[in-house]
């Protein structure tokens, strides 16, 4: 696995991480525990070494700390902190008391004496992100915490905060059907030097191609409440998977080469810049192995160019979030 540095951070990671939460969280009803251990095992195995995580994803942290407990000083784990209790139904809480709370808290479910990478899961506008920077930056002190994360933060948040604590790493969607961070955050970022983690590198899901506008969701599962995953934004959007399909099938014709949809997808993202680490998760063997074999996929110039230019002509429809969590996003 190819390795990369989260911008000035000297924070180096495997090209692609894995994104745990749909193992214990918003996808439907959770992995089988050993299932999912066994997974993120697997994931070690073939060479990744960031795993993300959050205090808000249920029971992941404990998994995690578990699944990993063996490779200690081999990978590195990211969580965050930043909802009332740990639970996004109740709203923000980044007191500079409930991070190191939560700092603690997280600590024991991962079985460590230091979190690599802790992020301000969303901004709370009833704390100064400079509080919050220096809650963060006490830690470091401390030895508890090694470098301090943002996401879904917008440019003044993340010039402020940086002003305080260097972020070594922002986590914000970023992919084929969610380019907005092109617009001020990455020409931001590349200032700065911090590093880009892209959650939902696929969509979720919908870049792989296995979804379509027939598809039925667990009742459990977030994306029932998405307007981006309504059918009929599902069947305009079909656009978007047919574009990575016929770069995928065009490399499948090449002489011992197969590539899926998703692949392409995540190869794009590595393209876009040098410190970029896109974070897929999965719950399926076959599918991290897919994933992880974007890293060795260079796309070419000329398919580069194909992809951009048809992006230029395609109109995503549907919002990628509910109304109560889009107010949580900083822009």
């Amino acid at each position: 696995m190819q390795q990369r540095t989260l911008g000035n951070s000297g924070f180096e990671v495997s090209a692609i991480g894995f994104g745990c939460m749909g193992l214990s969280f918003g996808y439907g009803p959770a992995a089988e525990r050993q299932h999912a251990i066994e997974l993120i095992r697997a994931a070690v195995e073939q060479g990744v070494t960031l795993f993300d995580t959050a205090e808000a994803y249920g029971a992941n942290e404990e998994l995690v700390g578990e699944a990993l407990a063996p490779f200690r000083g081999q990978v590195r784990i990211a969580t965050k902190f930043g909802f009332r209790n740990g639970l996004p139904g109740e709203g923000l809480d980044s007191r500079p008391q409930r991070i190191r709370e939560v700092a603690e808290q997280s600590l024991r479910r991962l079985k460590v004496d230091c979190i690599d990478l802790f992020y301000q899961h969303r901004q709370d506008p009833a704390v100064p992100i400079e509080e919050v920077a220096g809650a963060v930056q006490d830690l470091i002190r401390e030895g508890k915490v090694k470098h301090f994360g943002l996401s879904e933060a917008g440019v003044g948040t993340i010039r402020r905060a940086h002003a305080v604590q260097p972020v070594t790493a922002l986590q914000s969607e970023y992919s084929l059907w969610w380019r907005e961070p092109e617009n001020e955050i990455l020409p931001v970022l590349e200032e700065l030097g911090i590093g880009f983690v892209p959650f939902s590198p696929l969509g979720k899901g919908f870049l792989t191609g296995a979804i379509n506008e027939t598809t039925q969701f667990d009742a459990s599962d977030f994306r029932n409440t998405v307007p981006r995953f309504a059918p009929e934004a599902r069947k305009a959007n079909q656009a978007l998977v047919d574009l990575v399909g016929k770069i995928a099938a065009s490399r499948s014709r090449m002489p011992s080469s197969q590539v899926t949809a998703a692949q392409v997808a995540l190869a794009w993202l590595l393209a876009q810049k040098p410190w970029i680490v896109p974070i897929p998760g999965t719950s399926k063997l076959h599918r991290l192995q897919e994933n992880l074999g974007a890293a060795a996929l260079v796309l070419t110039a000329t398919e580069l160019k194909e992809i951009g230019d048809a992006l230029a002509t395609i109109a995503v429809h549907g919002a990628r979030y509910a109304p109560a969590a889009q107010k949580m996003i900083d822009r």
